[in-house]
């Protein structure tokens, strides 16, 4: 049997995380929250959608994370983070960096979209969205 991969994050490659555990939800955050922020401002999004993509969270909450207080992200966070991340990332091998950054907001004519932004289906329709938007773009790069 093969050694399993370990990620810098000392989490197996192989299976997922457990992410309803603390400790692994303590280990993850701070990562998540940089990718997180970094993605955001290379989306330019406004402060407001940052926070709808995160499902919500006050504004209170939100400025803290943004002013890099350490937080212990939930179970949700962590799962919309990691769906973000592998938008971006298939954006990015789809298309030149302008255009990644920019597809996210750009009006849509993939019935998935009905003519808004992915963005706009993203907010309405919460982490199921962002599950449809990413299984498209991988689709579309023809991942697995």
């Amino acid at each position: 049997m093969a050694a399993p991969l370990i990620q810098s994050t000392g989490i197996s490659w192989n299976e997922p995380a457990d992410l309803s555990r603390r400790p692994i939800q303590q280990r993850l955050s701070p990562t998540a929250i940089r990718a997180f922020f970094r993605i955001a401002t290379a989306w330019r999004l406004r402060d407001e959608d940052a926070r709808g993509l995160l499902g919500g969270i006050s504004n209170g909450s939100f400025y803290q994370l943004k002013g890099g207080a350490k937080k212990r992200l939930d179970q949700d966070m962590l799962t919309r983070i990691s769906l973000l991340i592998g938008i971006f990332s298939a954006l990015n091998i789809l298309y030149s960096a302008k255009l990644a950054d920019a597809w996210i907001q750009l009006p849509n004519t993939n019935s998935m979209f009905n003519g808004e932004s992915p963005l706009v289906y993203m907010l309405r329709g919460g982490q199921p969205a962002m599950m449809h938007v990413r299984q498209l773009l991988d689709a579309r790069r023809g991942g697995q």
